[in-house]
């Protein structure tokens, strides 16, 4: 891993920074600082050159807003950024949450305690809650829309610190006195939480920094360290979960300020200041370090005092607040990738999988192999295989080299009980080395074999390809080693940090500077060597006279291995260092056939040496595999432009590669030299080249000649302008033809003489339409469909446009039974247009479908209709159906609109008197009551209409109208002569309609009114319980001082049957103490004689007054047919028994 600084901001006034945060997603930096001062800035790569991309395009601020809003020093800023807020607090206590409207930021939110200074503040994985510290104790638990979750005060503690666990279900609480609380997400405490770390460490210390990765972007490995814990001191633990036992340690030895995970968790930055020992001043640093404690690297910055450092999303860049400046430092990550037989092996980790995810990308063919690996530690490649060196179990010490070809076929996994922390691989070997061990392996691989020979090459290969060397032993080569794991156990005071191998030579560096240099394959120390830097990368030339060393520091030098030189001693020593040396170097390769030419990357740019001199630098092309022209390749280029074909032919003799052959054959196609250049194809073996050549030989004329060379080269315009020139526009609309151009078919087409092909313009204006239709330019593809007369996509363009009418015109211009119009039909259906799916589906005769979407869509008396037209025997038993499953679901009311819907009255009517009947039996309501008996009676009503209008359809033109509803009538008769409330379907509605009225003249005063109506309810005793009924009438018939029928009522109530004896003993009593005082006889016995007396000549009731009506002047309800009298009707708008609208 390699990091230097990239780029500096300064911030004006020399306001000097507090904290600064990163927004992973979206881009966004914020620093806060002194005076208030709040920033948002931007950086963003604004380049036209293609070839820089990535860290190597400059970067400019694209945004630097300053957002006012505070007045105290801004010490925390964090981001919210599945919500895009920003939320900051200053030193008075005051939070702002921030968010982004139109391209600038501006205040949603803001809260003031006023009591104390917010410590800290942290969201949630999801970004659904933020927590918040304060220094005195306080804690605050609240929600994204700012509402409050949860308050508490922690008495007697000073918080600093606070963080969610991935699953929002731990907060930890960091004390100021260096303790940190585990608290569930209600605020309950759980335990204290035990810091290995700072065993034996005396004195105060207090905490720099928690942060907990959230797994976001998948782990390194299950069960990775991702909990980091930092102290002022320098000390660390790095946890798998809050009660980790076992945590990982790490002493910084410095002073820190601030950690945080890169976006994987696979490196964790930690800064702060050292001191420095040649100098008396401190120096910033920020240290680099695995999940695992392993130390990857130290990055030194300028300035006086860093006080914060936030990672970029993508983790190749680092911000670090210094005094009042920004400081951004570029990181390139030791990735885990290879290269091998045109494939290029890389992985990475997924959110959704624990494992890696290794991809086998075939640059050639463009084809892409999965495979996932469990805790894989490095890919090494070389020629046509490679290396997965992995953990062989989580709990086990054990570890697999697995050798797998170009397409992740694992051909041979080896076990071995030593850290494979350096691999490098050969043609015939694979070294692994820990750091006190180095392991060899001379594998072999059966090439065009079947499954059983390598079988048997497996079962009979002899042992012994396997060793183990200690780095401390001095192999002689000559006598064999063994594969004894004890060697790894022991210990070196010096270890291995880098290894490097040819066909021939191995090569392992040690801490110390040591190179030794060892004979393969029998393995024998040849040479040591002594070197003044600690070598982290090691690569030998094609020819292993040559090592290349880059340090910890990404320095870049060079160790002639052979050279013999006098040293300072005047002894001759084998090996002499190079004078050639680079700075800031993290990557380089040696050419495979030239031993003097290699490539370095030097930051953001890429260098290619001969013989140690520099060409010029070479900026990555747009393309993600990058092809670099040697200088042989361009000097051929320049001879064949200056010179010739010929002369450039004896150069390219004399300095054969299949790449400057492809060369001049190129060039001796542009100048028609058929015979130079099908010679030049055969000798880079290039097949298609020659059969070219070849039908050129056929063509008769030059200029055809040379448009085809011109199409070869890739030259379309000028080739489609040669085959115009010659008056071959078929050829020229041919070329476009194949490369598929279809908007110049289409103009060639057009603007040619004679008639077009229509064929071949229907085709044209279709291929346009499909390529506006892939970019979804619904619009655009319409017009285009409806030239090239695609009915079918027109459908589907019309339909994502949800331009309905335009997609009932299509469906009523295709001729019938047409095969689109049930397409089109189902899309009327998914968007609820009935109407529509009927008429389509009826134009391709499926009437079975009709009825079916008018079901779907719940317009039963349209699939009525349709039914009984297309003599469908089913609807009748498919609303039984649809009933009964609403019913079973106890869905009454559902089935009463379903059939009522579907004109099916009477069915709903019979369902609303069950619903009645059972309202009336709870007692509930009574008024709630009379609606429902309104309802099945207005149902029976419409029953009624429905018969006498079947029977006029019927009788029509053959019989009066007053014959047919009688027919009509009759025909009713016959089919409901077992029901009861078809013959008086009002009566339920009038039983509780007078008792309702009763009971309300009684209670406003009008006790002759009252008693007149009570009356009334006794001839609904098998709707309202005789109990109630009588009970009024009697109370009714004492307010009204109507002994007589008061004493009736009593008498009635005391035979009951339904009455237990408790109960007829109390009216009883009731009745002695009424008529011990009134003597039981009516004092206006007249009135009440033909209202008691009832039979069978009954005048017709007033549903107002509850009056009998004796004038002929009355008016009677075109509905319910109830009567009014005629002075009473004026007080009303609507009809007092079923509430329709008086006419």
């Amino acid at each position: 891993m390699f990091f230097y600084l990239s780029k500096k901001i300064a911030i004006p006034n020399n306001v000097k920074l507090k904290c600064i945060s990163w927004n992973k997603d979206q881009g966004f930096i914020a620093c806060g600082g002194e005076d208030g001062l709040l920033k948002v800035l931007k950086l963003e790569t604004q380049t036209d050159d293609a070839k820089l991309r990535g860290l190597a395009a400059p970067s400019n601020l694209s945004m630097n807003q300053t957002l006012e809003g505070h007045s105290g020093s801004v010490q925390v800023v964090t981001w919210n950024e599945q919500y895009q807020k920003l939320t900051t607090s200053d030193q008075n206590g005051l939070i702002i949450v921030w968010m982004l409207y139109k391209g600038s930021w501006y205040e949603e939110m803001i809260n003031n305690r006023n009591k104390s200074v917010v410590r800290s503040m942290s969201w949630n994985a999801d970004g659904q809650k933020i927590c918040i510290v304060y220094e005195d104790g306080a804690v605050i638990v609240g929600s994204v829309d700012g509402n409050r979750i949860w308050g508490k005060d922690l008495k007697g503690i000073q918080l600093c610190h606070v963080a969610w666990s991935a699953d929002s279900k731990i907060l930890l609480f960091g004390m100021a006195n260096g303790e940190i609380h585990i608290y569930d997400n209600q605020g309950n405490f759980i335990m204290k939480m035990k810091l290995n770390c700072l065993v034996n460490v005396t004195g105060a210390v207090s905490i720099a920094g928690i942060h907990w990765y959230h797994g976001t972007e998948g782990y390194v490995e299950p069960h990775c360290p991702c909990l980091a814990i930092c102290f002022d001191n320098g000390r660390c633990q790095i946890m798998r979960h809050e009660n980790d036992q076992n945590p990982v340690l790490i002493d910084s030895g410095m002073y820190v300020v601030g950690i945080q995970w890169n976006h994987t968790g696979s490196v964790l930055a930690v800064a702060g200041s050292q001191k420095a020992i040649t100098q008396d001043k401190d120096v910033n640093t920020v240290q680099f370090y695995t999940p695992f404690g392993e130390h990857l690297g130290t990055l030194k910055v300028p300035g006086k005092q860093m006080s914060a450092l936030s990672w970029e999303g993508g983790g190749l860049k680092v911000a670090l607040a210094v005094d009042s400046f920004i400081y951004f430092a570029n990181i390139r990550p030791d990735y885990k990738w290879g290269y091998c037989s045109n494939t290029v092996v890389y992985a990475y980790t997924r959110p959704d999988r624990p494992e890696y995810c290794v991809i086998f990308w075939d640059t050639k063919n463009n084809e892409k192999y999965v495979k996932y690996v469990k805790s894989l530690i490095s890919i090494t490649t070389c020629g046509d295989f490679c290396i997965l060196a992995t953990k062989a179990d989580e709990n086990h010490p054990q570890f697999v080299l697995v050798l797998c070809n170009s397409i992740g076929t694992p051909l041979d996994p080896k076990y071995i009980d030593l850290v494979p922390l350096f691999v490098t691989m050969t043609k015939t070997h694979v070294i692994a080395a820990s750091k006190e061990a180095f392991y060899t392996w001379q594998y072999r691989v059966a090439k065009k074999l079947t499954a059983l020979e390598i079988n048997q090459i497996t079962r009979s290969r002899k042992e012994g390809r396997e060793r183990i060397y200690h780095v401390d032993d001095t192999p002689s080569g000559s006598v064999d080693g063994v594969l004894d794991y004890s060697k790894a156990i022991q210990g070196t005071r010096d270890p291995i940090c880098a290894i490097t191998a040819s066909d021939k030579t191995l090569i392992v560096s040690r801490e110390s500077g040591t190179i030794q240099r060892y004979s393969l394959p029998n393995v024998g120390l040849i040479q040591k060597y002594s070197l003044n830097c600690r070598a982290y990368q090691l690569s030998l030339n094609c020819n292993s006279s040559r090592l290349a060393i880059i340090d910890i520091s990404g320095v870049l030098t060079f160790f002639d291995l052979d050279a013999r030189v006098t040293d300072s001693t005047g002894q001759q020593v084998i090996g002499e260092l190079l004078k050639l040396e680079r700075k800031d170097v993290w990557d380089m390769k040696w050419a495979k056939d030239n031993p003097d030419l290699f490539a370095v990357m030097e930051k953001t740019r890429m260098y290619v040496f001969r013989n140690l001199d520099p060409e010029n630098p070479e900026y990555p092309d747009k393309d993600y595999i990058i092809n670099f022209e040697i200088r042989s390749l361009r000097d051929s280029r320049a001879l064949i432009e200056k010179v010739g074909i010929e002369d450039a032919s004896q150069f390219i003799e004399d300095n054969p590669h299949p790449r400057l052959w492809r060369l001049l054959a190129e060039a001796a196609l542009q100048k028609l030299d058929l015979h130079t250049a099908e010679q030049a194809f055969v000798r880079c073996k290039d097949y298609q080249g020659i059969k070219f050549v070849k039908c050129l030989g056929n063509l008769q004329s030059e200029s055809m000649k040379q448009a085809e060379v011109a199409a070869y080269f890739g030259r379309f315009e000028e080739a489609e302008r040669m085959y115009l020139d010659m008056d071959r526009r078929d050829l020229a609309i041919g070329l476009r033809l194949k490369l598929g151009d279809w908007f110049r078919v289409l103009q060639l087409l057009k603007t040619g003489s004679g008639d077009a092909d229509d064929s071949l313009l229907e085709q044209a204006h279709n291929a346009i339409g499909d390529y506006f239709a892939d970019r979804q330019k619904w619009l655009n593809a319409v017009q285009y469909y409806v030239q090239g007369r695609n009915q079918e996509r027109l459908a589907e363009c019309y339909y994502m446009l949800e331009d309905y009418e335009g997609l009932e015109n299509l469906a009523n211009s295709l001729p019938e039974n047409h095969k689109l119009l049930p397409e089109i039909a189902q899309m009327f259906v998914r968007a609820g247009m009935c109407e529509q799916a009927v008429t389509a589906f009826l134009k391709c005769n499926q009437p079975k479908a009709a009825v079916d979407t008018c079901v779907h869509l719940n317009r039963w008396n349209k699939a009525v209709e349709l039914a009984k037209s297309h003599n469908m025997k089913e609807i009748g038993s498919l609303l039984a159906r649809y009933a009964s499953h609403l019913l079973e679901k106890n869905k009454i009311l559902d089935a009463i609109e379903l059939y009522r819907k579907a004109s099916y009255f009477y069915d709903a009517a019979k369902l609303m008197f069950k619903i009645a009947d059972e309202e009336a039996k709870k007692r509930t309501k009574p008024l709630r009551v009379k609606k429902l008996y309104v309802l099945s009676a207005l149902l029976i009503e419409q029953y009624h209409e429905q018969m006498k209008n079947a029977q006029r359809g019927k009788v029509k033109g053959k019989s009066s109208e007053a014959t047919s509803a009688l027919a009509g009538l009759l025909e009713e008769e016959v089919l409901s002569t077992t029901s009861r409330f078809t013959d008086n379907a009002w009566r339920g509605a009038e039983a509780y309609h007078f008792f309702i009225l009763a009971q309300r003249q009684l209670y406003e005063g009008y006790v002759d009114n009252a008693l007149k109506t009570a009356l009334h309810l006794r001839d609904y005793e098998d709707i309202i319980p005789a109990v109630e009924i009588y009970s009024l009438l009697a109370l009714c018939a004492c307010a009204s001082r109507a002994f007589g029928t008061c004493s009736k009522a009593f008498i009635k109530l005391e035979s009951l049957e339904t009455l237990s004896l408790e109960q007829k003993q109390q009216y009883e009593n009731l009745a002695l103490e009424i008529f011990t005082k009134h003597t039981p006889k009516d004092n206006r016995k007249s009135e009440l004689d033909s209202l008691l007396e009832g039979g069978e000549g009954k005048l017709p009731t007033c549903v107002a007054t509850g009056n009998p009506v004796t004038e002929y002047q009355f008016w009677t309800c075109s509905v319910c047919k109830h009567c009014v009298l005629a002075q009473e009707i004026s007080n009303y708008n609507f009809c007092p028994l079923c509430h329709s609208a008086v006419g």
